[in-house]
């Protein structure tokens, strides 16, 4: 059975395919064999291959680009998702979807749950919401997972830019008072994994269709805990140097500003905390912390 995963290159798609790679044959399409802007050429590569499931991690990324081309954050953000729900709601499968901490307006301290108000920040969270609530309206089976700050071993992230940084530069300055969860892409697909099989064995076989064992509707997902960037990148930076990395820079010299320090095109929630017993209890699971995440991904990196 053909599982079809978007933005298959990324940092989310492709941990996807390290785990799903067991369920199923893997339908990856790079850009150049799939573009995902051309509507007509996404109904075309459905009809073809038909996936008895999509996971749709592809999504324009570049927050403060999208407040400068918001038509193109649209169409992967809000478009692809409608189009992908609309095909799954007619053939009767599941889509997973990955959203975001942006649909939420970032205001107070306490923890978002799913069925908070949203009041998006910038033109990428509020395309992210769009494609939400299609989906949502799709009529499809699908799961949307809400995640924040993601980073991973591989690809382009927080994680990699501040350990090329800390090589460089003895001194920093980072934003101290957005407050979230990072959330590794490794965690984000094993999650996803786990929303398809029960007591360890898969609901599914190469010979039915493919059933999530939780009920459909949206999830935070992300690990226990809060920091700042400022307090990622310390611990980014203490656990690299007890992994014997070679950095220039220490925690002492790496300072804490606030947001308004460093403006940007497009304005960041300052509260990113997410409630996740909602997910913890369909799953049955507790979440780990960032902390040590964190560990897994460094080792990952530091072994590559």
């Amino acid at each position: 059975m053909n599982i079809f995963i978007t933005g298959g290159n990324g940092q989310v798609g492709f941990e996807l395919q390290r785990q799903f790679s067991l369920f199923g044959n893997i339908l990856a399409p790079t850009r150049h064999e799939l573009d995902l802007n051309d509507s007509q050429a996404v109904d075309t590569y459905l009809a073809k291959h038909k996936p008895a499931l999509i996971l749709n991690a592809a999504a324009y990324t570049a927050v403060d680009k999208a407040e400068s081309e918001p038509e193109q954050a649209r169409r992967l953000n809000a478009e692809l998702p409608a189009q992908l729900a609309q095909y799954a709601a007619q053939q009767d499968i599941t889509l997973v979807h990955y959203s975001s901490d942006y649909v939420y307006p970032g205001n107070g301290e306490t923890p978002w749950q799913e069925d908070s108000p949203t009041g998006p920040l910038s033109i990428y969270g509020q395309t992210k919401l769009e494609g939400d609530n299609a989906i949502t309206e799709s009529g499809a089976n699908h799961l949307i997972f809400r995640t924040s700050w993601v980073y991973a071993a591989r690809g382009n992230n927080f994680m990699k830019t501040m350990l090329r940084l800390g090589r460089e530069r003895e001194a920093l300055s980072i934003v101290n008072d957005q407050i979230g969860a990072p959330t590794p892409a490794r965690l984000i697909a094993q999650v996803t994994a786990l929303a398809f099989t029960h007591h360890n064995s898969p609901l599914t076989t190469h010979h039915s269709r493919f059933t999530t064992h939780i009920p459909q509707g949206i999830y935070h997902l992300a690990p226990q805990g809060e920091t700042s960037w400022h307090g990622f990148a310390c611990e980014i930076f203490k656990q690299a140097s007890e992994a014997n990395e070679q950095l220039a820079i220490t925690t002492d010299n790496t300072v804490g500003i606030p947001t308004i320090e460093y403006p940007t095109p497009a304005t960041r929630p300052l509260n990113s905390r997410m409630c996740l017993v909602k997910l913890e209890a369909a799953l049955g699971v507790i979440l780990p912390t960032w902390q040590q995440q964190l560990a897994l991904t460094l080792r990952e990196y530091c072994e590559e």
